[in-house]
């Protein structure tokens, strides 16, 4: 029952797409309307406000720590704790509240792997910021530290339901960024600080 609870409680959450709420209460164009067509703080920011994007970002990390944060504080297994978080990061995939047209889900992501393991939340915010810092591609680094997540946990935490929740977020996050990698493969990704490839 409790492994129910937290799957339906965290898909639900994770359903919220900040992206498309916030932009709503500040009076701008729905992010699934322009630009990538993503609901995500990097499409909002292309509307011209820092404010959205910043509050989306937060927002969106924090619907995938807090279902994970609250399992823990009530005594749950981090099986049910794994798998809350990684229904808060399938609901921003999928969100049954917007016609489950979701985002990427790389700050929800983030939020369940600080959730699950702070320590681990460090080591890939810290392999993200090197490989955008040599590469100044984020949807690169992006992918690159979601799939260094499972391996750093395994390696130092051992394997764990953990492990498990962090594969599968890995493999969906990279799967959603199928068109970031043809376009990486074709040069023309644009990177950070440079205007976009024609």
């Amino acid at each position: 029952m409790n492994l129910l609870l937290a799957l339906v409680g965290g898909y639900l959450l994770g359903s919220l797409s900040f992206a498309v709420i916030t932009s709503r209460l500040m009076g701008l164009a729905d992010p699934r309307t322009y630009g990538s067509g993503n609901p995500g703080a990097t499409n909002v920011l292309r509307s011209g406000s820092k404010k959205a994007a910043l509050l989306t970002l937060a927002f969106d990390a924090l619907k995938g720590f807090v279902p994970v944060w609250l399992c823990a504080l009530l005594g749950q297994t981090e099986m049910v704790a794994a798998a809350a978080g990684l229904a808060a990061f399938v609901g921003h995939l999928w969100p049954v509240f917007f016609r489950f047209q979701g985002g990427k889900g790389v700050a929800t992501a983030a939020g369940v792997v600080f959730g699950l393991n702070p320590m681990l939340g460090v080591a890939v915010l810290a392999s993200f910021a090197l490989i955008v810092a040599f590469s100044r591609y984020v949807s690169l680094a992006s992918m690159v530290a979601a799939c260094f997540a499972p391996f750093f946990q395994a390696l130092i935490w051992g394997l764990s339901p953990a492990v498990w929740a962090l594969l599968a977020m890995a493999a969906l996050l990279v799967w959603r960024h199928q068109a970031n990698i043809e376009r990486l493969l074709a040069g023309t990704e644009s990177q950070l600080g440079k205007k976009k490839a024609p």
